[in-house]
């Protein structure tokens, strides 16, 4: 079975965000900022902060990452432009969990996350359940249930699902959702997304769920909350 870390990026590094897949272990590498939507969290997930930001400084955004539920268990490396003492402190205290000073290189986050042995020492918060009225998501067991019937659905319709509700109430595009499903390489065609919410919506309206999925016309679509 694969394994898959999500790397969360406040700046692109040297050699880019192409994603790192080596025998069952998956490594996907996304550009983040405040504004922007979060991709889906599949297995442990990583953040990458740098000191200091456009919109905010470093160790506000890591605060903010442990205030969220979806990453308050996040492993948090703070990237400091100088190895100060006391920018070290103010990160390990905001809630970094380690720090690494200098330029951020792909080849620096893959060292520094395969030191870890990953899928054992950090936290995936895969064991869980998403509920929403009567629908429900078993995330480790990749079951939707909707009054406690089983949903059918393939996996790329059960991560779009469970995104949407991660989510409820904002409107994606189908470029955002491509990229928070870790779609873009190889790149595939922005229309697959219409074929994956069809899909979706049929496999709900056939269990009882209705239509939750509503389209926003020239912007995208977005799961209304019951």
């Amino acid at each position: 079975m694969m394994r898959r870390i999500t790397v969360l990026l406040t700046s692109e590094p040297d050699g880019g965000f192409e994603p790192f897949r080596h025998g069952d272990l998956d490594i996907v590498l996304h550009p983040w900022s405040r504004a922007g939507p979060l991709p889906l969290f599949e297995g442990p997930v990583w953040a990458f902060i740098d000191w200091l930001l456009p919109d905010m400084p470093g160790i506000e955004a890591c605060r903010r990452l442990r205030c969220d539920p979806l990453t308050a268990q996040a492993h948090v490396t703070m990237v400091l432009d100088d190895d100060d003492s006391d920018a070290r402190r103010r990160a390990l205290r905001a809630g970094a969990d380690d720090y690494i000073v200098g330029s951020l290189s792909r080849t620096a986050i893959l060292d520094r996350i395969l030191a870890t042995r990953p899928g054992r020492d950090i936290a995936g918060g895969e064991e869980r359940s998403l509920t929403v009225g009567d629908l429900a998501i078993e995330v480790a067991a990749f079951q939707a249930r909707w009054r406690g019937k089983p949903i059918p659905l393939m996996p790329n319709e059960f991560r779009l699902l469970r995104y949407f509700v991660e989510h409820s109430g904002r409107v994606f595009t189908r470029s955002q959702l491509i990229a928070a499903l870790g779609k873009q390489e190889p790149a595939i065609d922005e229309r697959t997304v219409d074929v994956w919410i069809g899909r979706l919506r049929r496999a709900l309206r056939v269990a009882g769920a209705g239509e939750p999925l509503r389209t926003v016309r020239s912007l995208g679509y977005v799961f209304d909350r019951p």
